[in-house]
């Protein structure tokens, strides 16, 4: 199946290799893209260095690429998934991966250690209240430093070709431009965009556990039902 994956421009590297591993072909469609905020990745990465944060919290690959090439020192080190942490890794920062690919998977994974700690977050300028409030009731000290926009592209999504549109986030969803067709499977990669997607209508046939790899899974089960389904018929 040919997939249109929803990517910022220039960051889906690895993608097709990916997808060819579960015997599908894949492409990059950009409802969004990143404008870096260099003033705050500079002042981010001095309180890194000067050893402010008891833990950095990764949510997505981009801010780690911005940022891991320009540490030279770094406490504990949290990725939310396993792209992000190849990011980070490719750099030579070790770090410890989420067992469930979401944000609000930090707190409970960190436990009673996060009490007293300052954590920075460095993400894009998306809100995540749940992730803050979490933190702070578990008596942390959260500092999330936004250091990058997503800013919407307005451009049409190029579905012509595609079989299946999977979308990695809320946002690229929620500021996508795109035409329906009945015969385009809809995927969402984790709960939270499928969570976005039913509430404007829109259920997803597939939904991942927040990883490529765990979407395309779960594809090919879909796939698999389908045509068992169909043969029973």
């Amino acid at each position: 199946m040919n997939i249109a994956v929803t990517r910022l421009a220039g960051k889906e590297t690895g993608d097709a290799a990916r997808c060819r591993a579960f015997g599908h072909h894949c492409y990059a469609v950009a409802p969004l893209r990143a404008e870096i905020r260099q003033d705050l990745v500079t002042s981010f990465v001095e309180a890194v260095e000067e050893n402010r944060y008891d833990c950095l919290f990764f949510s997505s690959a981009l801010p780690a690429q911005i940022i891991a090439p320009r540490l030279s020192r770094w406490p504990r080190v949290v990725a939310i998934g396993p792209q992000t942490a190849k990011t980070l890794q490719h750099f030579g920062i070790e770090c410890e991966i989420l067992p469930r690919y979401y944000s609000s998977s930090f707190v409970p994974y960190l436990g009673e250690w996060i009490r007293g700690k300052r954590i920075g977050i460095p993400r894009a300028d998306v809100p995540n209240p749940g992730l803050i409030g979490a933190i702070r009731t578990a008596g942390g000290i959260p500092e999330e430093i936004r250091v990058y926009s997503l800013i919407p592209t307005r451009e049409a999504l190029d579905l012509g070709d595609a079989g299946a549109v999977l979308f990695t986030s809320a946002m690229s969803f929620e500021q996508a431009v795109w035409k329906r067709r009945t015969d385009l499977l809809l995927m969402a990669i984790g709960e939270s965009t499928a969570s976005a997607m039913k509430r404007r209508g829109v259920v997803p046939s597939v939904t991942g556990d927040g990883s490529l790899e765990g979407t395309l899974r779960a594809l090919n089960g879909f796939l698999a039902e389908d045509s068992g389904r169909a043969g029973f018929s």
